[in-house]
């Protein structure tokens, strides 16, 4: 493990950064080959693991040694390799999965569009639209569908992890209702209800989104009693009534649809309302590695962009909310818990 009295050089920690790309690669291909799920609990030959993801020894013997460089696989003295707790999160079946998130991460646009960042920091624009002639959601659905469906399977995965701690971390004892807005297929106020099974919710999305909401919001599921699903753009219009009102990782495309989004939840809410903003933020957070990297990655594909503490307590203070309480949800997420003021 690399500590302070071991840390590389100076021109040696640069030459890792250049090559960083490579790294990336290795997981990807980690988990496009199904390695991390032919690797069970005991160590393996190199030559077992290639026989059964249907690789030729040598060259695998080479990935898995760069990625055991990064505390990705173990690399025992008798050559053979076991899993470490990194790479255990890229097995289809590990109940905290990353696997689709690191696809995700380094699916084919994302090696086209980096080499540009320098352009999209310059001009401050996205670089797909160039790249491909239209906007980044477009090209996905219409282009790559693969992609998508990795996009898809990816936002689930975190959508469900992070669902969890949001639940665990928010306190809405003496409330009746709750409103996700911009809440995906639902994963959030699904765990809310069952936490508070007195309660009702609401889900607002996108209709190409809700109407695959997760089976327990829908006709015929536990929960479709106590839940309304409504199709429709936050940046619109919140044609919702809601005791706590929870917006999650949507205000990052730009200031003016944030601004009327927020407009539209104090209009919809009223004096005395709740709000509780939850976003990842590039400064102020033990995970800033990763957040700086999804900041730069939305700069490439929609030209939006994380916020930093100040920008988004200025951005909720422009749309008349008053703070009560900033705190991490977990190393990744700040819930800004607000109300309307009367």
């Amino acid at each position: 493990m690399t500590t302070a009295q071991t840390a590389p050089a100076p021109a040696m920690r640069l030459r890792e950064l250049a090559f960083a790309a490579a790294c990336a690669a290795a997981v990807r291909a980690a988990a496009r080959l199904g390695v991390p799920d032919a690797l069970g609990d005991s160590p393996m030959t190199v030559e077992d693991i290639a026989a059964a993801v249907k690789a030729e020894p040598r060259p695998l013997r080479r990935l898995l040694r760069t990625l055991a460089c990064h505390d990705v696989f173990t690399e025992l003295p008798d050559g053979s390799f076991a899993h470490s707790d990194v790479s255990r999160l890229l097995r289809e079946d590990d109940p905290n999965s990353l696997r689709a998130i690191s696809l995700w991460c380094t699916e084919p646009w994302t090696w086209d569009a980096w080499p540009r960042l320098d352009e999209a920091v310059r001009t401050g624009r996205n670089v797909v639209e160039d790249l491909y002639g239209k906007e980044f959601f477009p090209y996905l659905n219409e282009d790559a569908p693969e992609s998508a469906d990795i996009f898809n399977r990816a936002m689930t995965t975190s959508s469900v992890q992070s669902a969890r701690d949001v639940a665990e971390f928010l306190d809405l004892s003496g409330c009746s209702s709750v409103a996700d807005l911009g809440g995906g297929q639902g994963h959030v106020v699904a765990s809310l209800l069952d936490k508070y099974p007195s309660m009702h919710g609401t889900l607002q999305d996108l209709p190409r989104v809700v109407e695959n909401a997760v089976p327990r919001l829908r006709e015929g599921g536990d929960l479709a009693d106590r839940v309304r699903i409504v199709p429709g753009d936050v940046r619109v219009a919140v044609p919702v009534k809601a005791d706590v009102y929870v917006i999650k990782n949507i205000l990052e495309w730009d200031d003016e649809s944030t601004a009327r989004t927020l407009r539209n939840v104090r209009e919809a809410g009223g004096p005395g309302t709740r709000v509780v903003v939850i976003e990842n933020l590039v400064d102020d957070s033990p995970s800033m590695r990763f957040s700086t990297a999804m900041d730069l990655l939305l700069l490439l594909n929609v030209g939006g962009a994380k916020h930093t503490t100040q920008s988004m307590v200025d951005r909720l203070t422009e749309a008349g909310l008053v703070i009560d309480d900033m705190r991490p949800v977990n190393p990744y997420l700040h819930a800004f818990d607000c109300h309307v003021p009367g």
